[in-house]
């Protein structure tokens, strides 16, 4: 059975992107899926001089271990004034002090969502640009515009979105 590890990089509680990624990996027959919900992993303010003082922290060095263990890994980032949110990019900087390849080589299903009509592209092309640089192996990548207008829990509304969608997930089932 494979393991699926689904993160939404956001820290709000009711995180769009962390329902849209824990969707998308639910949808991978024979697999289970791991929630990396950013708030059960809190990390200080990333800093040289924390970390010299302080070490890695527990969290940091939990993350990386359930990185390790996957399979795959669905990531929907949130987008914060165009760029990821703090709580994201912390635990990145975080991960990459314990090894610079974060996402291991995984295959990686880009994903991103917002309430708008761009549906977070912006950060989701500054992912799809540099995870490989860290180790992502991005063998997919999907924009969900005007989330509350097109998700449901049980699905996408737009028949159109939806096809898109499933056929992406389609290319990452057979890279895991």
């Amino acid at each position: 059975m494979k393991k699926i590890i689904a993160i939404g990089g956001s820290n709000s509680e009711k995180s769009m992107n962390k329902e849209l990624a824990l969707y998308t990996a639910n949808q991978i027959d024979n697999s289970v899926t791991q929630l990396v919900d950013l708030n059960e992993f809190e990390l200080p303010l990333y800093g040289i001089d924390l970390e010299n003082k302080q070490g890695i922290p527990a969290n940091a060095i939990k993350m990386n271990e359930l990185l390790e263990q996957a399979d795959g890994i669905v990531v929907s980032i949130a987008e914060h004034n165009g760029s990821y949110t703090a709580a994201f990019k912390n635990a990145i900087d975080w991960l990459s002090r314990i090894d610079q390849k974060v996402w291991k080589e995984k295959p990686m299903f880009l994903m991103a969502t917002s309430p708008g009509a761009r549906g977070g592209v912006t950060v989701l092309e500054s992912a799809k640009a540099t995870f490989p640089y860290l180790g992502g192996k991005v063998v997919g990548d999907f924009s969900l515009p005007t989330f509350y207008d097109n998700f449901t829990p049980n699905g996408l509304k737009n028949d159109q979105l939806n096809e898109i969608l499933n056929q992406k997930i389609k290319k990452f089932k057979a890279a895991i």
